[in-house]
């Protein structure tokens, strides 16, 4: 339990470090969004005004060139209120007029009608307004149109337009512009501009912005910040749900799955199906699904072979019992010797089946471990081949080799196994062979497959026992044909070994009598692809 608890961990902490990878790459975009909104602030803010800059150049030249009086260098001020009229009135800035004494001419306030009513805040006379007034200017020096402390208080210089510096800058020749805030917090842009001819200076054109002006498209982009941060957090949210709902859930439903099957309480648990997802935790249930079956059939496999060993190795005991105490009970010499040699064969039979169920119970293990190799099957089967021709078979049983294979035929497997299969097909052949009968082995090539076949001229196979003999322990046989001499593990051993490489073995009956075991092989080639 403590050993799946720390692997689940260790996975949690994975996707738990993914989804606050994907929430930072989000809030990473809000980081984007927040340089855009306030280098878009700051340019929107020069950008006002270079143009209130320009504009007041323009309206200052138009004044020197048609308001101007040669004489004197003095201004006609009914000529400059009419273009200032004129050229102002479409625009929401305010002009004001000074001579070369920095005395006030002309103020736009008093010559234009949107000027006429003014508006003016009150101050907060309740708790809450003050509180909600004190919010708001934190509010704007944290994230709104700009931080006051780097801007100057704007004040009204009445008469003398001399208390602005650009004023004075201006008297120069030399425009000059300042940002400042107002008493209510508001950013006020001025420009002063000289009103000059043939480099003489007539005086002073003063161009401001109103209060509030500017600051209406400020909030306008910081309603975007605050949109661009409400989409961000919905994004981050919708992606950590998602992440959790389509990832984290599945594997966690997964984990548990695969706990319950360690378990093995609630009988034989199943898991989840997640095909229809199409990703990569799909193929992982798939995978598990699969292992789980592989599993299960792995248990009923183990307890079968378990009741089969349990009931062959009872016969030949129960037979071994038998003719152990009629032994003891006989007293012809005759009756001895033979009960003597049942006991014989019945303790052969015995220490056979127990040396066979050890070779198949480890079968399974071995295969596993070892490492597929390529094997020149030609070569194989000659070594094979030519071991039983130097043996004495029984009733004169001859072995034939007939091989039609490419020189660089080969099969992935291991020699001494796919070596063992040969041999149990060739020693069962042998077994229902006639006397003076031919055992013939014969190999060719299919497309991407090495096809070996096993005749022999026996009696052939019941047509319904033709998979039953791959069966563990089936030793269905006449008793003219070694009955009771086998353990019923060869075929199979056969196909195990067969399908652990990737190949099928079948059996069928030769249609001029006898039978025919054929096994398939995928080439070296094939089975790397």
């Amino acid at each position: 339990m403590k050993f799946f608890a720390s692997v689940s961990k260790s996975r949690h902490s994975v996707l738990r470090w993914r989804i606050i990878l994907l929430n930072t790459v989000v809030f990473a975009v809000l980081i984007a969004g927040v340089t855009w909104v306030q280098t878009s602030r700051v340019g929107l803010v020069d950008e006002r005004l270079t143009g209130v800059e320009e504009e007041a150049r323009v309206v200052a030249a138009t004044l020197a060139e048609y308001a101007t009086i040669t004489e004197g260098r003095g201004i006609n001020v009914q000529s400059a209120s009419e273009l200032l009229r004129d050229l102002l009135g479409p625009t929401r800035l305010r002009a004001r007029l000074y001579d070369t004494d920095g005395m006030l001419i002309v103020d736009t306030r008093y010559l234009l009608s949107r000027n006429v009513v003014q508006t003016l805040e009150l101050a907060p006379i309740d708790r809450w307004s003050r509180f909600e007034r004190w919010a708001t200017g934190l509010y704007d020096s944290i994230m709104g149109v700009r931080p006051n402390a780097h801007y100057e208080p704007y004040f009204e210089g009445g008469q003398d337009g001399k208390v602005y510096v650009e004023v004075q800058t201006a008297l120069q020749g030399v425009t000059a512009s300042t940002k400042r805030v107002d008493e209510h917090n508001k950013l006020v842009l001025s420009t002063a501009a000289p009103v000059q001819r043939f480099k003489a200076i007539y005086g002073v054109l003063y161009v401001s912005t109103e209060g509030g002006d500017i600051d209406d498209i400020l909030r306008l982009e910081r309603t975007k910040l605050i949109e661009v941060f409400l989409l961000a957090t919905l994004l981050m949210i919708t992606a950590s749900l998602y992440l959790s709902w389509n990832i984290a859930e599945p594997m966690r439903h997964l984990a548990e799955a695969a706990e319950r099957v360690r378990r093995g309480r609630s009988g034989r648990e199943t898991i989840p199906d997640m095909s229809r997802r199409g990703d990569e935790i799909g193929d992982l249930a798939e995978a598990m699904s699969t292992m789980t079956k592989a599993l299960y059939d792995r248990i009923d496999a183990i307890e079968s072979f378990a009741a089969d060993v349990a009931h062959e190795i009872k016969n030949p005991l129960t037979s071994l019992r038998s003719a152990v105490d009629m032994l003891v009970r006989s007293s012809d010499e005759e009756s001895r010797k033979r009960l003597l040699n049942i006991v014989r064969a019945d303790v052969k039979r015995v220490d056979r089946l127990i040396t066979d169920i050890s070779d198949a119970s480890r079968l399974d293990a071995e295969l596993s471990r070892e490492t597929a190799t390529p094997v020149d099957i030609a070569k194989l089967l000659e070594t094979i081949v030519e071991i039983y021709k130097m043996m004495e078979l029984p009733r004169g049983v001859q072995i034939a080799l007939d091989i039609h294979l490419p020189h660089d035929a080969a099969v992935m497997g291991r020699d001494e196994r796919l070596g063992q299969v040969i041999r149990n097909l060739i020693d069962n052949a042998v077994s229902f062979s006639p006397k003076d009968g031919t055992v013939t082995i014969t190999a060719h090539t299919d497309p991407g497959t090495v096809v070996i076949t096993v005749d022999d001229q026996g009696p052939g196979i019941p047509p319904d026992n033709l998979e039953t003999i791959f069966n563990r322990f089936y030793t269905e046989r006449p008793q003219e044909h070694d009955f009771g001499k086998n353990s019923g593990l060869g075929l199979s051993i056969a196909r195990q070994i067969t399908e652990g490489v990737g190949g099928r073995i079948w059996a069928e009956n030769r249609t001029n009598g006898g039978a025919r075991f054929i096994v398939e092989l995928p080439l070296a080639v094939a089975w790397q692809h």
